[in-house]
């Protein structure tokens, strides 16, 4: 089945029904329980949060995916990334995207740019310490990636969660059923959300559909697990739309060209590609993460411009509904793989800030 011959101009009503769905599961006490933020900048389509930290410690800003609601970082406090960066010395921001308004214009990769750039600029207003870390989980991971090709001499590092960055044909099920499904890729001021979810179900029925009903089934008899769970559900259920734009060019310059990879995207009027990302990188894959496999992550961070590089194997586990979710919600990602994160972090500022010393 091809997109163009579903009747996609229904699934804005499906939002709203999806978004109504969540809101019943929100009642019942699985609705997100966020650490309090204030909102410090903000711009036509995004908006900046802090959580606090000192001025002097690490600086980390989140660069949140385009295509679902931020509180996956925060989702419960049990499983909370934002806190527990707070919790070991972090200065946390998060950079939300705000949907666009009908008849407001579409932004795309450029505005992205841009929009990390305008808070890097708010952070160094603030005075939250030297140059700052940038993290982001899945297509957030990749803005981040592509910002950090743009002007790797304003980060201190990056750090890549679950984050697809090379896109060629024959080496990812999911990207190869995803470029097919859309062929020829319909002209829309925004997309809604719920077919974003419809297109990802088709690509990979495995990935969200038969995973998700047998992590269920593993959850039962743990309390914890289900819970985490059934919160994952909620969240998937708080669709927001996807601007025209970004979406064209995700599907077109990256899903279907791997012009990232290939060193050939234009982005703010710069053709850029992984050799021209040369700050000290961090990746974490989930070797049970069909989204975002090995093969969209290695070839990348073997490219980059530097050889301060890392990569993370993390097997995912039970109780986190995708394991695509799993390095920012599963309990044994925050046992184990976070402590890593955050230790590589301080490392890295460490020498960042007493140029010449060991990492």
């Amino acid at each position: 089945m091809r997109l163009d011959a579903l009747p996609w101009h229904h699934f804005a009503l499906t939002d709203i029904l999806r978004r109504a769905q969540g809101e019943v599961m929100a009642a019942c006490g699985l609705g997100p329980s966020e650490h309090p933020f204030q909102l410090v900048a903000s711009g036509s389509h995004w908006r900046l949060r802090a959580y606090g930290g000192e001025a002097t410690s690490p600086s980390l800003l989140v660069v949140a995916a385009p295509i679902k609601r931020p509180y996956i970082w925060d989702l419960a406090p049990s499983v909370s990334v934002i806190r527990h960066c707070l919790r070991h010395g972090l200065n946390v921001h998060l950079l939300e995207w705000v949907p666009d308004s009908p008849g407001a214009g579409s932004r795309g990769l450029d505005d992205c740019a841009t929009a990390i750039a305008d808070c890097l600029r708010k952070l160094a207003s603030r005075g939250a310490g030297d140059k700052p870390f940038l993290i982001g989980h899945s297509l957030g991971g990749t803005l981040a990636a592509i910002f950090a090709a743009l002007t790797p001499e304003s980060l201190a590092g990056l750090v890549l969660l679950c984050a697809p960055l090379c896109f060629r044909a024959g080496e990812s099920r999911f990207r190869d059923a995803l470029v097919s499904l859309a062929s020829p890729l319909p002209n829309a001021e925004r997309f809604p959300g719920s077919l974003l979810s419809h297109m990802s179900a088709l690509a990979s029925p495995g990935t969200f559909i038969w995973s998700r009903l047998t992590d269920a089934a593993s959850s039962v008899g743990d309390y914890r697990a289900m819970e985490i769970h059934a919160r994952v559900e909620r969240w998937a259920l708080d669709e927001v739309p996807v601007p025209g734009k970004l979406m064209h060019q995700l599907i077109d310059l990256l899903y279907r060209q791997d012009s990232l990879c290939r060193g050939s995207l234009r982005v703010c009027g710069r053709r850029i590609g992984p050799a021209d990302l040369s700050v000290p990188t961090l990746a974490v894959l989930t070797t049970s993460d069909e989204l975002a496999p090995a093969a969209s992550v290695t070839p990348f961070v073997d490219a980059l411009g530097t050889s301060d590089t890392r990569i993370i194997a993390y097997p995912g586990e039970t109780g986190v509904a995708l394991q695509h979710l799993g390095p920012l919600i599963g309990r044994a990602a925050h046992a184990l793989v976070w402590p890593e994160i955050v230790s590589w972090i301080h490392s890295r500022y460490r020498a960042h800030a007493r140029p010449g010393a060991a990492a």
